[in-house]
């Protein structure tokens, strides 16, 4: 709902002149101090204040501050009728003043109100007190006509300019307050991000190097139960072992790859491969720098199909291939099928399910499924 003109106070960010430069700060209260200093020594100057009088005069110029003071604050809390009581004590002491015979200190402070109250009051209100300040101005002043006139209007046109003014630099201001609170959400945003980037780096370490310790370790007890020679049992304890070991250097792997410090992603594979037997790593297209999410995403999704083909097809062959093309990267790791292992139903199959959804965040895809010979995984990540 649109708030009507007429009754919507200047904002506070306008009253409080926040963002007000520094050297128009300084000439603002450089010009009140000299238009103080002015009037002070006019009404000293005139030979009309002595003893009593001029106490007086001085008590009612400190007066007049302190009303003023309490009259900007009012405005800054947006409090009606608390404002308009100090703007008409303002007009009183204008009236004392004119009525004591100082006219000077009077039409100041008529063109003060007249001014103060069209730039901090509502136009409902600031119009009727300017209106009332502006010809008080009039009365008193003794000047041509055509003169008065022309100043009346200057001083509302002043008025008004300076209520602009101000609500532009409040504008300004606010505007200025949402940007930094967009800012800040970006950065918590980009925060929160983050921490679910580190979340899943780790969760994808520890899922795949603590599968592959199952896979070993089952086949431990399977041939414990079966009263199986010690040194087969022991085979896997220490490939169990094995495994404990590469997921501790994953870890590290993963911190640094979080750190930017990523070996290329050829490299990498020739490594994971270099364990396994029967195992080969074709690479094409111009190799270059792949961003930390995708070459991440990568190398999860060749850690888990390689454990997905030792505990289902052991003893098979497995080709991975590793193509750079112009606007992706896409991995294909395909084996070559063979007798189901003896831990085929352990797992509850959330691997694969865990690098698709990876894959889908990055905007690329994950396809996996049996073809001719075996199993195949094809994962296609923008660049």
């Amino acid at each position: 709902m649109t708030e009507n003109v007429w009754t919507r106070w200047p904002s506070r960010e306008a009253l409080s002149r926040a963002g007000v430069p520094k050297l128009r700060h300084v000439l603002a209260w450089t010009t009140r101090l000299f238009a103080l200093a002015v009037l002070l020594g006019t009404l000293f100057t005139s030979g009309h204040l002595n003893g009593w009088r001029g106490a007086g005069a001085l008590l009612g110029v400190a007066l007049g501050g302190f009303v003023a003071w309490g009259f900007f604050r009012t405005t800054l809390q947006h409090r009606l009728l608390p404002s308009l009581g100090l703007l008409a004590l303002l007009f009183v002491m204008a009236t004392v003043a004119e009525g004591a015979g100082l006219r000077v200190p009077a039409l100041v402070l008529w063109c003060g109100c007249a001014v103060s109250a069209i730039e901090r009051l509502p136009l409902a209100a600031a119009l009727p007190a300017t209106s009332v300040a502006l010809s008080a101005y009039a009365v008193v002043n003794n000047d041509a006509w055509l003169t008065t006139a022309a100043t009346t209007a200057g001083l509302a046109l002043a008025g008004y300019a300076l209520r602009l003014d101000a609500e532009a630099r409040g504008s300004a201001q606010r505007l200025l307050a949402q940007e930094r609170a967009a800012r800040a959400a970006e950065a918590e945003s980009a925060a929160l991000a983050e921490r679910a980037r580190i979340a899943r780096e780790i969760h994808d370490v520890l899922a795949h190097s603590l599968s592959a310790q199952l896979v070993h370790l089952e086949a431990a007890r399977l041939l414990i139960e079966r009263g199986a020679d010690q040194e087969q049992i022991l085979e896997r304890v220490v490939a169990a072992r094995g495994m404990a070991r590469e997921g501790l250097a994953e870890t590290r792997q993963a911190l640094s790859a979080l750190r930017g410090e990523m070996s290329p992603l050829e490299d990498f594979l020739s490594e994971l491969l270099a364990t396994a037997e029967q195992a080969t790593v074709t690479v094409t297209g111009e190799r270059r720098p792949v961003p930390a999410e995708a070459s991440q995403a990568v190398r999860r999704v060749a850690q888990e199909a390689l454990t997905n083909v030792r505990k289902h097809a052991p003893g098979a062959k497995v080709r991975m291939c590793l193509d750079y093309g112009e606007h992706e990267v896409t991995l294909d790791v395909r084996d070559s099928g063979g007798p189901p292992g003896e831990l085929t139903g352990s797992g509850a199959g959330y691997g694969l399910l865990g690098m698709r959804e990876r894959a889908e965040l990055l905007g690329g895809s994950l396809q996996a499924g049996p073809d001719e010979e075996g199993f195949v995984v094809t994962l296609k990540v923008p660049v």
